[in-house]
């Protein structure tokens, strides 16, 4: 019993004056090493600065017979199970997050934890959780924001008018609705509208002037090509098409309506799965 309880109060110390030293290896891609040991306890007691350093860190964290998120949903576990709530926990909550634990993940691992730990502890762990993870408590929100913080445009209001035409999520905003009608179409990843044609007797057709993200534009019976900022794509009336977003990317154009005589737009069908997964 004397051992188990050494062992546990030396893991601790660890934890708590080891954590912030732990690196990951220049020359040797993720590989953790970890030098507090050395720092902090080199002349004072070397050999637990080796076993800490070299043992505890440099072996078992980088031993991959169980992957470095899983160690660290363990350690995250360990930590709580035994009422250890101070900086210690939260340095290990965020190398769990930096190794992939999610915040949904997060809440599943405290509150399982919570049944056979203990309620308190629990509560004290979601706590420091959520001072790690407020980067996810809207995740879909959150990238929308940054994403629209990298435009000059605003991406407005959600275009539900019209998602009965769109695979996915798509916004839209009125940039100018006098003389030139022009409209800022934003598509979430993968969203993309469903083949169109703009009808017109003469004249009409449509300008696309992309200004953020990535994006496809598609011609019937031609390949798809790849949009970025600044390229422009002009549609001629009576052209069958699609546009949106590829499937790592938002995507952001202005569309900008000819003028013609007889103007109209027959939507048609979805761009399957079958077909965008294809392009690349």
């Amino acid at each position: 019993m004397l051992q188990k309880h050494i062992i546990v109060y030396t893991i601790i110390f660890v934890l708590i004056f080891g954590g912030n030293n732990m690196t990951i290896a220049k020359n040797k891609p993720n590989k953790i090493i970890q030098t507090a040991g050395k720092e902090q306890l080199g002349n004072f007691a070397p050999e637990f600065a080796h076993f800490n350093d070299d043992i505890l860190f440099g072996e078992n964290w980088n031993n991959q017979d169980i992957d470095t998120k899983t160690r660290s949903i363990i350690t995250m576990v360990s930590l709580i199970s035994q009422g250890i709530t101070d900086n210690s926990l939260k340095y290990h909550l965020q190398n769990a997050k930096n190794h992939g634990v999610t915040k949904k993940e997060a809440a599943a691992i405290i509150t399982n934890t919570a049944f056979y730990a203990g309620w308190p502890k629990a509560w004290a762990a979601f706590n420091l959780a959520k001072e790690v993870w407020t980067d996810e408590n809207n995740s879909s929100s959150n990238e929308k924001d940054k994403y629209a913080n990298s435009i000059m445009f605003p991406i407005g209001e959600a275009n539900n008018a019209y998602s009965q035409y769109f695979v996915g999520q798509s916004y839209l905003a009125p940039i100018s609705t006098n003389q030139v009608k022009i409209y800022n179409v934003t598509f979430e990843p993968k969203c993309r509208n469903n083949w169109h044609i703009h009808h017109a007797k003469t004249g009409g057709g449509q300008m696309l002037i992309a200004i953020g993200g990535k994006g496809y534009y598609q011609e019937w019976g031609k390949d798809a090509v790849i949009m970025n900022p600044g390229d422009v794509i002009n549609i001629p009336a009576n052209v069958k098409h699609w546009h949106g977003a590829t499937s790592d990317s938002w995507f952001s154009h202005l569309a900008i309506e000819i003028d013609g005589t007889e103007t109209s737009n027959e939507w048609m069908e979805k761009v399957s799965d079958n077909e965008y997964n294809k392009l690349k």
